[in-house]
Protein backbone atom coordinates (compact mmCIF):
# COMPACT_ATOMS: atom_id res chain seq x y z
CA UNK A 1 0.00 0.00 0.00
CA UNK A 2 2.96 2.21 0.80
CA UNK A 3 4.14 1.95 -2.71
CA UNK A 4 0.51 3.11 -4.65
CA UNK A 5 1.29 6.79 -2.69
CA UNK A 6 4.19 7.24 -5.59
CA UNK A 7 1.94 6.49 -8.07
CA UNK A 8 1.24 9.49 -10.23
CA UNK A 9 -2.84 9.80 -10.27
CA UNK A 10 -2.82 10.26 -6.56
CA UNK A 11 1.07 12.93 -6.60
CA UNK A 12 -1.55 14.36 -9.56
CA UNK A 13 -5.40 14.99 -8.15
CA UNK A 14 -3.27 16.71 -4.92
CA UNK A 15 -1.56 18.88 -7.10
CA UNK A 16 -4.80 19.58 -9.25
CA UNK A 17 -6.79 20.49 -5.88
CA UNK A 18 -3.85 22.72 -4.48
CA UNK A 19 -3.80 24.27 -7.80
CA UNK A 20 -7.59 25.21 -7.64
CA UNK A 21 -7.49 26.06 -3.83
CA UNK A 22 -4.56 28.84 -5.20
CA UNK A 23 -6.31 30.03 -8.18
CA UNK A 24 -9.84 30.66 -5.99
CA UNK A 25 -7.59 32.40 -3.68
CA UNK A 26 -6.59 34.84 -6.38
CA UNK A 27 -9.52 35.70 -7.36
CA UNK A 28 -11.40 36.58 -3.68
CA UNK A 29 -8.05 38.61 -3.31
CA UNK A 30 -8.74 40.54 -6.56
CA UNK A 31 -11.96 41.18 -5.87
CA UNK A 32 -10.98 42.42 -2.36
CA UNK A 33 -7.98 44.48 -3.98
CA UNK A 34 -5.98 42.76 -1.37
CA UNK A 35 -7.75 44.00 1.57
CA UNK A 36 -7.72 47.74 -0.09
CA UNK A 37 -11.53 48.26 -0.03
CA UNK A 38 -11.37 50.90 -3.09
CA UNK A 39 -13.72 50.89 -5.62
CA UNK A 40 -15.26 52.99 -8.44
CA UNK A 41 -18.18 55.60 -6.90
CA UNK A 42 -20.10 56.61 -10.83
CA UNK A 43 -20.02 53.30 -12.27
CA UNK A 44 -23.60 52.23 -14.54
CA UNK A 45 -26.20 51.14 -13.10
CA UNK A 46 -25.73 47.81 -15.58
CA UNK A 47 -22.32 47.63 -13.89
CA UNK A 48 -23.12 47.75 -10.89
CA UNK A 49 -25.72 44.62 -10.91
CA UNK A 50 -23.28 43.18 -12.97
CA UNK A 51 -20.24 43.60 -9.99
CA UNK A 52 -23.06 42.16 -7.48
CA UNK A 53 -23.45 39.28 -9.46
CA UNK A 54 -19.63 38.68 -9.56
CA UNK A 55 -19.08 39.64 -5.64
CA UNK A 56 -21.80 36.87 -4.66
CA UNK A 57 -20.86 34.22 -7.04
CA UNK A 58 -17.35 34.22 -6.38
CA UNK A 59 -17.29 35.12 -2.73
CA UNK A 60 -20.10 32.23 -2.41
CA UNK A 61 -18.14 29.25 -4.12
CA UNK A 62 -14.69 30.35 -2.78
CA UNK A 63 -14.37 32.68 0.00
CA UNK A 64 -13.64 31.22 3.13
CA UNK A 65 -13.22 27.61 1.33
CA UNK A 66 -10.71 28.20 -1.22
CA UNK A 67 -7.75 28.63 2.31
CA UNK A 68 -9.50 25.55 3.74
CA UNK A 69 -8.70 23.44 0.86
CA UNK A 70 -5.21 24.91 1.34
CA UNK A 71 -5.29 24.26 4.99
CA UNK A 72 -6.17 20.36 4.42
CA UNK A 73 -3.52 19.79 1.92
CA UNK A 74 -1.14 21.56 4.26
CA UNK A 75 -1.52 18.56 6.82
CA UNK A 76 -1.66 16.15 3.95
CA UNK A 77 2.17 17.01 3.00
CA UNK A 78 3.07 17.19 6.32
CA UNK A 79 1.76 13.28 6.62
CA UNK A 80 4.14 12.38 2.93
CA UNK A 81 7.23 14.37 4.75
CA UNK A 82 6.62 12.33 8.16
CA UNK A 83 6.25 9.13 6.66
CA UNK A 84 9.05 9.51 3.97
CA UNK A 85 11.16 10.34 6.81
CA UNK A 86 9.84 7.36 9.15
CA UNK A 87 10.97 4.75 6.25
CA UNK A 88 13.96 5.80 6.79
CA UNK A 89 14.03 5.36 10.90
CA UNK A 90 14.13 9.29 10.86
CA UNK A 91 11.65 11.33 13.10
CA UNK A 92 10.29 14.58 10.91
CA UNK A 93 9.22 16.45 14.01
CA UNK A 94 12.34 18.99 14.34
CA UNK A 95 12.66 19.35 10.89
CA UNK A 96 9.25 20.61 10.69
CA UNK A 97 10.06 22.70 13.32
CA UNK A 98 12.69 24.27 11.16
CA UNK A 99 10.14 24.14 7.92
CA UNK A 100 7.42 25.97 9.98
CA UNK A 101 10.20 29.04 10.74
CA UNK A 102 11.06 29.40 7.27
CA UNK A 103 7.36 29.51 6.49
CA UNK A 104 7.38 32.70 8.67
CA UNK A 105 10.20 34.24 6.41
CA UNK A 106 7.58 33.56 3.33
CA UNK A 107 4.88 35.15 5.28
CA UNK A 108 6.92 37.94 6.01
CA UNK A 109 7.74 38.45 2.44
CA UNK A 110 4.13 37.96 1.28
CA UNK A 111 2.44 40.17 3.94
CA UNK A 112 5.06 43.09 3.06
CA UNK A 113 2.61 43.33 -0.39
CA UNK A 114 -0.72 42.49 1.18
CA UNK A 115 -2.37 44.70 3.65
CA UNK A 116 -3.51 43.41 6.66
CA UNK A 117 -1.54 40.27 7.05
CA UNK A 118 -1.04 36.81 5.80
CA UNK A 119 -2.27 33.35 6.24
CA UNK A 120 0.86 31.68 5.70
CA UNK A 121 1.31 33.29 9.31
CA UNK A 122 -1.14 31.70 10.86
CA UNK A 123 -0.40 28.08 9.29
CA UNK A 124 3.13 28.79 10.56
CA UNK A 125 1.66 29.05 13.88
CA UNK A 126 -1.20 26.53 13.91
CA UNK A 127 1.81 24.52 12.55
CA UNK A 128 2.71 23.49 16.14
CA UNK A 129 -0.49 21.44 16.42
CA UNK A 130 1.31 18.60 13.90
CA UNK A 131 4.74 18.75 15.65
CA UNK A 132 2.52 18.13 18.47
CA UNK A 133 0.30 15.14 17.49
CA UNK A 134 2.69 13.43 15.09
CA UNK A 135 3.27 10.54 16.91
CA UNK A 136 -0.69 9.71 17.53
CA UNK A 137 -2.91 7.23 16.77
CA UNK A 138 -5.26 7.50 13.60
CA UNK A 139 -8.28 7.64 16.06
CA UNK A 140 -6.70 10.36 18.55
CA UNK A 141 -5.52 12.62 15.30
CA UNK A 142 -9.66 12.46 14.26
CA UNK A 143 -11.05 13.03 17.29
CA UNK A 144 -9.00 15.83 17.75
CA UNK A 145 -9.51 17.71 14.47
CA UNK A 146 -13.48 17.23 15.07
CA UNK A 147 -12.96 18.71 18.57
CA UNK A 148 -11.42 21.25 17.22
CA UNK A 149 -14.05 21.80 14.04
CA UNK A 150 -16.92 22.20 16.62
CA UNK A 151 -15.51 25.56 17.30
CA UNK A 152 -15.21 25.24 20.94
CA UNK A 153 -14.15 28.52 22.02
CA UNK A 154 -17.58 30.05 20.02
CA UNK A 155 -19.41 27.71 22.22
CA UNK A 156 -17.84 28.79 24.93
CA UNK A 157 -18.84 32.11 24.74
CA UNK A 158 -22.25 31.65 23.45
CA UNK A 159 -22.79 29.37 26.56
CA UNK A 160 -21.19 31.65 28.70
CA UNK A 161 -23.45 34.68 27.43
CA UNK A 162 -26.68 32.65 28.47
CA UNK A 163 -25.26 31.96 32.18
CA UNK A 164 -24.13 35.61 32.38
CA UNK A 165 -25.87 38.39 30.01
CA UNK A 166 -23.06 40.94 30.61
CA UNK A 167 -20.17 38.28 29.01
CA UNK A 168 -18.77 39.87 26.33
CA UNK A 169 -15.85 38.49 23.98
CA UNK A 170 -12.15 40.04 24.40
CA UNK A 171 -12.30 43.48 21.93
CA UNK A 172 -9.11 42.88 19.90
CA UNK A 173 -9.46 46.33 18.21
CA UNK A 174 -9.32 44.29 14.34
CA UNK A 175 -11.59 47.21 12.60
CA UNK A 176 -8.80 49.70 14.28
CA UNK A 177 -6.10 47.66 12.92
CA UNK A 178 -7.66 47.46 9.62
CA UNK A 179 -8.62 51.36 9.59
CA UNK A 180 -5.01 52.36 10.27
CA UNK A 181 -3.67 49.83 7.71
CA UNK A 182 -6.23 51.45 5.10
CA UNK A 183 -5.11 54.95 5.69
CA UNK A 184 -0.84 54.00 5.23
CA UNK A 185 -1.98 52.18 2.22
CA UNK A 186 -3.50 55.02 1.18
CA UNK A 187 -0.72 57.51 1.47
CA UNK A 188 0.88 55.78 -0.99
CA UNK A 189 4.14 56.19 0.93
CA UNK A 190 6.30 52.67 -0.11
CA UNK A 191 8.67 52.53 2.91
CA UNK A 192 5.46 52.81 5.42
CA UNK A 193 3.78 50.39 3.62
CA UNK A 194 5.90 48.11 3.84
CA UNK A 195 6.98 48.03 7.00
CA UNK A 196 3.54 48.94 8.61
CA UNK A 197 2.07 45.28 6.76
CA UNK A 198 5.24 43.19 8.13
CA UNK A 199 4.08 44.64 12.12
CA UNK A 200 0.85 45.89 12.75
CA UNK A 201 -1.02 43.90 9.21
CA UNK A 202 0.51 40.88 10.52
CA UNK A 203 -1.55 41.26 13.51
CA UNK A 204 -4.49 42.15 12.17
CA UNK A 205 -4.54 39.45 10.14
CA UNK A 206 -4.15 36.92 13.00
CA UNK A 207 -6.65 38.45 14.71
CA UNK A 208 -9.18 38.84 12.53
CA UNK A 209 -8.46 34.77 12.31
CA UNK A 210 -9.08 34.72 16.30
CA UNK A 211 -12.19 36.97 15.36
CA UNK A 212 -13.56 34.25 12.26
CA UNK A 213 -12.81 31.36 13.58
CA UNK A 214 -10.23 29.61 11.86
CA UNK A 215 -7.78 29.57 14.80
CA UNK A 216 -9.58 26.36 15.60
CA UNK A 217 -11.00 25.51 11.82
CA UNK A 218 -7.06 25.80 10.94
CA UNK A 219 -5.78 23.22 13.06
CA UNK A 220 -8.76 20.57 12.66
CA UNK A 221 -8.17 21.13 9.05
CA UNK A 222 -4.62 20.41 9.12
CA UNK A 223 -5.23 17.37 11.34
CA UNK A 224 -7.66 15.93 8.83
CA UNK A 225 -5.66 16.93 6.28
CA UNK A 226 -2.71 14.62 8.35
CA UNK A 227 -5.22 12.02 8.57
CA UNK A 228 -6.24 11.72 4.75
CA UNK A 229 -2.80 10.95 4.36
CA UNK A 230 -2.39 8.35 6.73
CA UNK A 231 -5.48 6.55 5.32
CA UNK A 232 -4.53 7.20 2.27
CA UNK A 233 -8.01 8.41 1.16
CA UNK A 234 -6.59 10.20 -2.01
CA UNK A 235 -5.55 6.68 -3.64
CA UNK A 236 -7.74 5.93 -6.15
CA UNK A 237 -9.55 2.99 -5.39
CA UNK A 238 -13.51 1.55 -5.16
CA UNK A 239 -13.10 1.98 -1.77
CA UNK A 240 -11.71 5.29 -1.40
CA UNK A 241 -14.38 6.32 -4.07
CA UNK A 242 -17.57 5.60 -2.25
CA UNK A 243 -16.07 7.30 0.51
CA UNK A 244 -15.83 10.39 -1.34
CA UNK A 245 -19.48 9.87 -2.86
CA UNK A 246 -20.80 9.26 0.97
CA UNK A 247 -18.48 12.43 2.02
CA UNK A 248 -20.14 14.43 -0.95
CA UNK A 249 -23.60 13.79 -0.32
CA UNK A 250 -23.22 14.25 3.10
CA UNK A 251 -21.80 17.27 2.95
CA UNK A 252 -24.51 19.01 0.50
CA UNK A 253 -27.00 17.56 2.23
CA UNK A 254 -25.64 19.38 5.23
CA UNK A 255 -24.61 22.49 3.99
CA UNK A 256 -28.03 24.48 3.04
CA UNK A 257 -29.34 23.83 6.55
CA UNK A 258 -26.22 25.06 8.58
CA UNK A 259 -26.38 27.86 5.85
CA UNK A 260 -30.01 28.98 6.92
CA UNK A 261 -29.24 28.22 10.78
CA UNK A 262 -26.63 30.96 9.98
CA UNK A 263 -28.54 33.55 8.68
CA UNK A 264 -30.85 32.77 10.92
CA UNK A 265 -28.85 33.33 14.17
CA UNK A 266 -27.24 36.50 12.64
CA UNK A 267 -30.25 38.08 13.16
CA UNK A 268 -29.47 38.00 17.23
CA UNK A 269 -27.66 40.01 19.11
CA UNK A 270 -23.63 40.48 18.19
CA UNK A 271 -22.47 38.37 21.55
CA UNK A 272 -24.47 35.92 19.43
CA UNK A 273 -23.64 36.66 15.92
CA UNK A 274 -19.54 36.44 16.91
CA UNK A 275 -20.13 33.43 19.15
CA UNK A 276 -22.54 30.57 17.65
CA UNK A 277 -22.86 32.89 14.13
CA UNK A 278 -19.32 32.56 14.16
CA UNK A 279 -19.48 28.31 14.84
CA UNK A 280 -22.71 28.07 12.12
CA UNK A 281 -20.63 30.04 9.48
CA UNK A 282 -17.42 27.91 9.91
CA UNK A 283 -19.47 24.92 9.64
CA UNK A 284 -21.48 25.76 6.39
CA UNK A 285 -17.85 26.47 4.51
CA UNK A 286 -16.75 23.17 6.27
CA UNK A 287 -19.42 21.66 4.54
CA UNK A 288 -19.42 23.31 1.01
CA UNK A 289 -15.37 22.58 1.06
CA UNK A 290 -15.83 18.79 1.46
CA UNK A 291 -18.46 19.33 -1.09
CA UNK A 292 -16.04 20.96 -3.50
CA UNK A 293 -13.06 18.93 -2.43
CA UNK A 294 -15.18 15.41 -2.84
CA UNK A 295 -16.41 16.76 -6.28
CA UNK A 296 -13.06 16.98 -7.47
CA UNK A 297 -11.65 14.33 -6.41
CA UNK A 298 -14.60 12.15 -8.01
CA UNK A 299 -14.30 13.79 -10.92
CA UNK A 300 -10.38 13.95 -11.86
CA UNK A 301 -10.41 10.22 -13.43
CA UNK A 302 -12.28 11.38 -15.79
CA UNK A 303 -11.00 12.35 -19.18
CA UNK A 304 -12.36 15.12 -19.88
CA UNK A 305 -12.93 16.67 -16.32
CA UNK A 306 -8.92 16.14 -16.23
CA UNK A 307 -8.16 17.72 -19.35
CA UNK A 308 -9.99 20.50 -18.08
CA UNK A 309 -7.87 21.13 -14.85
CA UNK A 310 -4.98 19.84 -16.20
CA UNK A 311 -2.71 23.23 -15.74
CA UNK A 312 -3.72 23.04 -11.96
CA UNK A 313 -1.22 20.67 -11.86
CA UNK A 314 1.14 22.61 -13.31
CA UNK A 315 -0.01 25.58 -10.68
CA UNK A 316 -0.24 23.64 -8.07
CA UNK A 317 3.54 22.72 -7.94
CA UNK A 318 4.41 26.07 -7.41
CA UNK A 319 1.68 27.23 -5.61
CA UNK A 320 4.07 28.84 -2.41
CA UNK A 321 5.92 30.57 -5.75
CA UNK A 322 2.38 31.58 -6.99
CA UNK A 323 0.59 32.87 -3.92
CA UNK A 324 3.36 35.24 -3.18
CA UNK A 325 3.95 36.22 -6.49
CA UNK A 326 0.00 37.64 -6.55
CA UNK A 327 -0.14 39.79 -3.52
CA UNK A 328 3.53 41.75 -5.17
CA UNK A 329 1.35 41.76 -8.45
CA UNK A 330 -2.19 42.62 -7.37
CA UNK A 331 -0.21 45.45 -4.60
CA UNK A 332 1.37 46.96 -8.09
CA UNK A 333 -1.51 47.31 -9.57
CA UNK A 334 -4.19 48.64 -7.19
CA UNK A 335 -2.26 50.36 -4.73
CA UNK A 336 -0.92 53.79 -4.72
CA UNK A 337 2.79 53.52 -4.92
CA UNK A 338 2.19 51.36 -8.05
CA UNK A 339 -0.69 51.72 -10.89
CA UNK A 340 -3.40 52.71 -8.70
CA UNK A 341 -5.89 51.13 -10.06
CA UNK A 342 -8.26 50.50 -7.24
CA UNK A 343 -10.66 53.50 -8.08
CA UNK A 344 -11.13 52.10 -11.61
CA UNK A 345 -11.80 48.43 -11.01
CA UNK A 346 -15.28 47.56 -9.87
CA UNK A 347 -15.69 43.48 -8.99
CA UNK A 348 -16.13 42.54 -12.50
CA UNK A 349 -12.87 44.15 -13.57
CA UNK A 350 -10.79 42.91 -10.99
CA UNK A 351 -12.31 39.20 -11.76
CA UNK A 352 -10.94 39.62 -14.89
CA UNK A 353 -7.49 40.99 -13.65
CA UNK A 354 -7.18 38.11 -11.25
CA UNK A 355 -8.64 35.42 -14.10
CA UNK A 356 -5.37 37.38 -16.47
CA UNK A 357 -2.98 36.68 -13.76
CA UNK A 358 -3.87 33.36 -13.03
CA UNK A 359 -3.48 32.36 -16.72
CA UNK A 360 0.27 34.68 -17.01
CA UNK A 361 1.42 32.47 -13.56
CA UNK A 362 0.51 29.13 -15.21
CA UNK A 363 1.89 29.73 -18.38
CA UNK A 364 5.25 31.23 -15.89
CA UNK A 365 4.85 27.73 -14.21
CA UNK A 366 4.68 25.39 -17.64
CA UNK A 367 8.03 27.06 -18.25
CA UNK A 368 9.46 27.24 -15.48
CA UNK A 369 8.59 22.84 -14.79
CA UNK A 370 9.97 22.50 -18.12
CA UNK A 371 13.49 22.85 -16.89
CA UNK A 372 12.94 22.88 -13.43
CA UNK A 373 11.65 19.88 -10.64
CA UNK A 374 10.41 22.67 -8.56
CA UNK A 375 9.15 26.28 -8.61
CA UNK A 376 11.88 28.82 -7.32
CA UNK A 377 10.47 29.22 -3.58
CA UNK A 378 9.81 26.09 -3.37
CA UNK A 379 13.32 25.04 -4.43
CA UNK A 380 14.74 27.50 -1.90
CA UNK A 381 11.93 26.49 0.99
CA UNK A 382 13.09 22.90 0.62
CA UNK A 383 16.80 23.45 0.31
CA UNK A 384 17.23 25.66 3.44
CA UNK A 385 14.48 23.06 5.00
CA UNK A 386 17.18 20.65 4.90
CA UNK A 387 20.01 22.38 5.49
CA UNK A 388 22.96 20.80 6.74
CA UNK A 389 21.59 16.88 5.36
CA UNK A 390 22.69 15.86 1.61
CA UNK A 391 18.99 16.45 -0.17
Amino acid sequence: MEQLLKKNPRIEVVDALRGFAVMAIILVHNLEHFIFPVYPTDSPEWLNILDHGVFNSVFSLFAGKAYAIFALLFGFTFYIQTNNQKKQGKDFGYRFLWRLVLLVGFATLNAAFFPAGDVLLLFAVIGLVLFFTRNWSDKAILITSIIFLLQPVEWYHYIASLINPAHQLPDLKVGEMYSEVTEYTKSGNFGEFILGNITLGQKASLFWAINAGRFFQTAGLFLLGFYIGRKQLFVSSEKNLRLWIKTLIVSAISFAPLYTLKELVMKNDAIIQQSAGTAFDMWQKLAFTLVLVASFVILYPNNTFNKMVSNLRFYGKMSLTNYITQSIIGAFIYFPFGLYLAPYCGYTISLLIGIFTFLLQVRFCKWWLNKHKQGPLEYIWHKWTWIGTNK
